[in-house]
């Protein structure tokens, strides 16, 4: 019998969709299999060395086509267990993203913002199934067999403090007394067979239940998974209410509970249909000189120096495992991109939505900015004024967009804050820069931000609000902008395959006023 366990404006781009079906596919084999029936998965049989080659092969890819295909290598050098490795699993393909959560890839982003908030907004709990029922247990090892050196590893960056076996990967622990299960993506590397090192920055989930444990003397729980599906990955990745645990929203976008199972030595669940996973614990004290590693933003994240380790209890996998790798570097070739940015996004809009701003129209955070952490561009309908200033300043500060956020940008609702042409030409227009900057200090930053010196400063950040809006006290006079009239763009559509053209082209958020 399965059982549940605990993971616990009026319309701001009204949503889409109006169906819950299940997901498509069940676990990361099944997506791949999706995704290669679209021709979105590219396989490549030739020897390649996980070390700094496959990322080589993955950055050149994909600066050469924004749109490259997921790359699955399925000859690894060194490898003992029939390793696969995908990278590029999401990367900057909307089609991609889409798939993994149920949406049509020929949706524009910003439809996908819209519908991707009506999917966010449900919650449903995991369940534990028996052990003997979960794939991830086809091969269990403990004690003197564990080694997780004799898994391929990428070692990504010239510079990296070695390999990394946790990139693309989720991390689950849970503070003393609570039941929540805190799903995360913290970047883990290899020590020796049964150590890894284990990096999360200041004021993550996986760090203050570190932090919480330890301050009672004991240590702190963690499972790991290497191998996950696209829904688990971002939604690790994506900053939820601490209240809520990330398995609930994971379930909700697929439209069925994600499958657990009871682990060998900790409390903790492990993810059943993982490819690879680890239990292990944290120690207090037990800490080894980590890093550094290429990380999104495109430069090496931190100084080596001593971390955390975790001493793995246990490692189950699948047979033949397949081993999601995340590359971090310079967009187009993050891994975390297109999609992360399309979910923040929609969560920026439920944010200002709950705190009852009105008039917000639209919000994209652009992915070429950071992976989606640099920019934010919110689009409003002016009412009042001082309402831009307001808009600003609550979309700097709402929960999911207050981490490392420099770049707050409003602009008006005739603009579309997923093109950012329209966005340069509502900057160079609309903007005064010297009444029309403000900043914000001592906001909440990442120990990865390179701009900062010295490091230890690192975790405080600062903001600029730029409004790029028609200045409200002249809005009546303001020149107005060339725009089609509704009907003859309506014509012109419906002409035109019969004028040579194929793909129908984009429809313009606002139109001349009749």
């Amino acid at each position: 019998m399965e059982e549940r366990a605990h993971g616990t404006v009026t319309s701001i781009a009204p949503p889409l969709l109006t169906r819950k079906e299940k997901a498509a596919w069940r676990d990361l084999r099944e997506w791949l299999a999706l995704i290669k029936s679209h021709g979105l998965l590219k396989s490549i049989q030739a020897p390649v060395n996980p070390d700094e080659e496959l990322s080589a092969i993955t950055f050149l890819a994909t600066q050469a086509d924004q749109n490259a295909p997921a790359l699955m290598f399925e000859n690894l050098i060194g490898d003992s267990h029939g390793c696969k490795i995908v990278t590029n699993m999401l990367g900057s393909s909307k089609e991609r993203y889409a798939l993994a959560v149920g949406l049509d890839p020929n949706m524009s982003i910003r439809e996908m913002i819209s519908a991707s908030r009506y999917l966010m907004k449900d919650r449903v709990a995991p369940i534990l199934i028996a052990k003997s029922a979960a794939p991830v247990n086809e091969v269990i090892l403990q004690g003197n067999d564990i080694d997780i050196t004799a898994f391929p590893a990428p070692k990504f960056w010239p510079g990296d403090g070695g390999p990394y076996i946790g990139s693309a990967d989720i991390t689950f622990t849970r503070a003393p007394n609570s039941p929540r299960i805190n799903v995360g993506v913290y970047r883990q590397m290899v020590h020796g067979p049964s150590r890894l090192g284990m990096y999360c920055s200041p004021g993550r989930g996986g760090r203050l239940d570190r932090e919480a444990w330890w301050k009672q003397g004991k240590p702190c729980e963690v499972v790991a998974a290497y191998g996950v599906d696209p829904v688990l990955f971002m939604a690790g990745a994506l900053a939820i209410n601490m209240d809520q645990s990330e398995l609930d929203v994971a379930g909700g976008i697929m439209g069925c509970p994600i499958e657990l199972t009871e682990a060998e030595h900790v409390s903790l669940p492990i993810p059943a249909l993982a490819e690879i996973v680890i239990e292990g614990l944290l120690h207090p004290g037990d800490v080894e000189m980590e890093g550094p590693l290429g990380e999104f933003t495109g430069y090496y994240g931190n100084e080596r120096s001593p971390q955390p380790v975790i001493e793995i209890k246990a490692i189950h996998h699948r047979r033949a495992p397949i081993l999601t790798a995340a590359l971090m570097a310079r967009y187009p070739s993050s891994e975390i991109s297109t999609g992360f940015a399309i979910m923040k996004s929609a969560r920026i809009l439920d944010d200002l939505q709950r705190i009852g701003v009105p008039g917000v129209v639209a919000a994209y955070t652009t992915p070429a900015a950071i992976c989606g952490m640099g920019i934010i561009v919110v689009s409003l309908k002016q009412l009042y004024a001082g309402h831009t200033a307001q808009v600003l300043a609550l979309t700097a500060q709402c929960p999911a967009a207050a981490y490392y956020t420099k770049w707050v940008i409003a602009v008006d609702d005739d603009v579309d804050p997923t093109d950012f042409n329209q966005v340069l030409w509502a900057l160079t227009t609309r903007c005064h820069p010297i009444e029309d900057f403000e900043f914000m200090k001592n906001t909440w930053s990442s120990a990865l931000d390179p701009a900062q010196y010295p490091p230890e400063l690192r975790s405080y950040g600062s903001k600029v609000l730029i409004d790029a809006c028609k200045p409200h006290r002249h809005i009546q006079h303001f020149p107005q902008a060339t725009m089609l009239r509704r009907k003859t763009y309506d014509h012109v559509v419906n002409r035109w395959q019969d004028l040579g053209f194929s793909e129908l082209p984009p429809e313009p958020v606002a139109f001349h006023p009749e």
